[in-house]
């Protein structure tokens, strides 16, 4: 597995100089000159020449050792991508807003996986009955459901209209207090989906050989469930759960910003709508890093629950 592992990291060197190329590409090649566009209107050609030289756009694009493309990718390794439009350096906004972040996605991820892996391993045990086509039916109501009309039916009713939640993030407020009713509405909206994934792969082993052997042998549902079933239904569980980890360090777009929750996500639409292409840059490059990790781990887990796989 050493040997595997090794050539993944390897692999990754290509991948992330790709990353780094295209977002260079896109946000400074594509995206033009923006000293212009930071300066303001009616700025003077002094103040935009020191913009241009603060951020270094006044040196060339790439046939240079100090060029812009070298400076980007060196900021890239080193993680320092500078400062953002208003002059606070990236790297500091990216830390103050993980810990906010973290603690929406983080609750609200386990409380979906747990709850719909639970559900579905029931409901793929009574497949056929009256339970099992309500949960069918449920989990395509759920995910019919767009998902800014959870957020707007649940801050309504919970918080504006019954007073259970805050309505909006406030300093005064704990952690667990602006965070409870976000996460209570990211379950709900993510078990219709997630149920229905889980209860097709629960199905899948439900019709196994060995689950009529272990019945047959005189095995409680219980264990013949969640210690055999569940074991061999692990390899999509797994590949579903690991590949959605890195999406919990960017954060929730649409509840951070409802919710008005200082975490990345709501650091990313304030930089989308006000052009910051700097932050945007740092936030893609960070979200690809976290895909290619979290990618090979999800290859060694493979390794560990299924003896069969084998990377030697």
């Amino acid at each position: 597995m050493t040997a595997y592992i090794i050539r993944r990291l390897l692999y990754t060197i290509p991948i992330v100089f790709g990353v780094l190329l295209l977002t260079f590409v896109l946000f400074t090649l594509v995206g033009g000159d923006i000293s212009i566009e930071i300066a303001g209107k009616g700025a003077t050609q002094e103040t935009i020449d020191e913009i241009r030289e603060e951020y270094g756009l006044n040196k060339p694009i790439f046939l240079a050792w100090d060029s812009q493309f070298i400076n980007h990718f060196k900021s890239a390794l080193t993680f320092d991508f500078g400062r953002a439009r208003d002059r606070e350096p990236i790297i500091e906004k990216i830390k103050r807003g993980v810990g906010p972040s973290l603690a929406l996605t983080v609750p609200m991820f386990f409380g979906v996986v747990i709850i719909s892996v639970s559900l579905a391993l029931v409901v793929a045990f009574v497949r056929g009955s009256v339970w099992d086509t309500l949960a069918v039916f449920i989990c395509v109501a759920g995910m019919s459901v767009p998902y800014l009309s959870f957020i707007l039916l649940g801050q309504y009713f919970l918080a504006y209209k019954w007073g259970i939640f805050p309505v909006f993030f406030s300093p005064d407020l704990t952690m667990a207090q602006y965070v409870a009713l976000p996460v209570l509405i990211g379950i709900v909206a993510g078990l219709g989906g997630n149920l229905r994934f889980y209860r097709t792969v629960m199905l899948d082993e439900m019709q196994s050989d060995y689950v009529r052997t272990a019945f047959a042998k005189g095995l409680d549902t219980t264990r013949v469930l969640f210690k055999h079933v569940l074991k061999n239904a692990m390899i999509p569980i797994i590949t579903r759960v690991v590949l959605a980890i890195p999406f919990l360090f960017l954060g929730s777009l649409l509840l951070e910003r409802f919710f008005g929750i200082p975490g990345l996500g709501y650091l990313m639409i304030e930089a989308i709508s006000s052009r910051d292409y700097f932050v945007i840059n740092a936030m893609t490059y960070i979200s690809a890093i976290l895909f290619v990790v979290f990618n090979l781990i999800t290859d060694i887990c493979y390794s560990l629950v299924d003896p069969r796989i084998s990377f030697e």
